[in-house]
């Protein structure tokens, strides 16, 4: 084994630059996606092109994002984390630095496709390689520092970004991304190891994973959990696509001010997760998913309100936050309670959920941006929708779970 594969018997140390290259790791997809949404509006009127054509530009890196989840993983489970997470970053890097040079949207459609797919190999393998890393008792302590990385990144990213793009451009913000991954690979390859010993490597089978792929697909119950939490995160990437035009363009906010607004939907969201980790335990995870699947049925049906009733920005600010702190608490238990079904098959049906969850979001998006711009009500209406859906699809089948 090489000497660079991590050595199984013994537990790295916990340390705050270990932790930091983890965070690191895990940060870039959320900064992908959140760092240029105040500059939407700035690259739509650079590049010449209408709103909803930069809004497309955010659904094909979720349409990316999608579909390398479906390939990453199993080809880390046969060629090691490592080097896939490292081809990914790099690739993810080199997409940024095209995306900087770009001078048409349809060039930078297809590069935030790729970076999309290269990114998601981030996001698939770090769990892989934490729960390689460390033992069970201290997996929870690094994962939980990981998802808080996770859960900050998009509140500062809107923030640095609507910075950025009124100082530097929109195109530094791209820059900024390629120099992030350049630092990610380093780090990487000095502070993580191989962390999967050659004697549990697994062939690349595509025949036996489509094959459960394919089961998971035919159970109602599980299709049910899969979408309850799929349409509840597409009702945020509704406002992803459409919220900085509609808070920029529409309502006046600055978009350096973008930011904050955005990060209420974070601070709302981190409340959500402390009140989830008191009471899950206790009331169980049913409970807890129905809890949040109600409220933000109340939210869309609140923004559906306040936009008949002409109430402004804080009227649509006060019920998006609403919906989009409900997310953690929504996702989490409605994918705790499809894993519990499948305890052969977590990789599969975690690798299914994610690639439909952010398929499910990419063909919203692509809907919202395809309605008229210059108003609210596409990103209002379809926001409310997904809570509908969202709830539905729980309480017709995924209850029975």
């Amino acid at each position: 084994m090489s000497e660079r594969t991590l050595d199984q018997t013994k537990a790295p140390q916990i340390s705050f630059l270990l932790f930091l290259v983890l965070g690191a790791i895990g940060a870039l997809t959320p900064l992908a996606i959140d760092m240029y949404l105040p500059a939407m509006p700035t690259i739509a009127r650079d590049l010449g092109v209408a709103e909803g054509a930069v809004q497309i530009t955010l659904t094909a890196y979720t349409a990316g994002f999608a579909l390398g989840q479906l390939i990453h993983g199993p080809l880390a489970d046969s060629y090691g984390r490592r080097p896939v997470l490292i081809l990914g970053v790099l690739f993810f890097g080199l997409a940024a630095v095209v995306s900087a040079t770009t001078t048409g949207i349809e060039a930078l459609t297809w590069v935030r496709t790729a970076q999309g797919f290269a990114g998601a190999a981030a996001a698939v393998i770090i769990q892989a390689v934490v729960r390689d890393m460390f033992d069970r008792e201290d997996f929870a302590r690094a994962m939980s520092f990981v998802t808080l990385v996770i859960t900050i990144a998009p509140l500062i990213a809107p923030m640095i970004g609507g910075y950025v793009a009124v100082w530097f451009g929109w195109r530094a913000i791209f820059w900024i991304l390629a120099a992030f991954s350049v630092v990610v690979i380093c780090l990487v390859l000095w502070k993580i190891p191989e962390t999967l010993s050659a004697e549990n490597k697994q062939p690349f089978r595509i025949r036996n994973t489509l094959r459960n792929y394919i089961k998971l697909a035919k159970n109602p119950v599980a299709m049910g959990l899969i979408f309850s939490g799929a349409f509840s995160f597409a009702g945020m990437f509704a406002f992803l696509t459409a919220g900085s035009f509609v808070y920029i363009d529409i309502y006046g906010v600055r978009p350096e001010q973008f930011g904050y607004l955005f990060g209420l939907n974070i601070v709302a969201m981190i409340i959500m997760t402390r009140i989830h980790g008191r009471l899950v335990k206790k009331v169980g995870s049913h409970t807890m998913l129905r809890f949040g699947l109600i409220v933000q049925l109340f939210a869309g049906i609140g923004l559906f309100v306040t936009w008949l009733l002409d109430a402004g920005l804080w009227g649509t600010v006060i019920f998006v936050v609403m919906f989009i702190g409900t997310l953690s608490t929504i996702g989490s238990n409605s994918m705790g309670l499809l894993l519990s079904g499948y305890p052969t098959m977590a990789g599969t049906a975690s690798s299914l959920a994610g690639t439909l969850r952010f398929g499910t979001g990419s063909v919203i998006g692509a809907v919202v941006a395809m309605m008229p711009g210059g108003v609210t009500w596409p990103m209002i209406t379809v926001m409310s929708a997904c809570s509908v859906i969202s709830a539905a699809c729980y309480w017709i089948f995924g209850r029975k779970a």
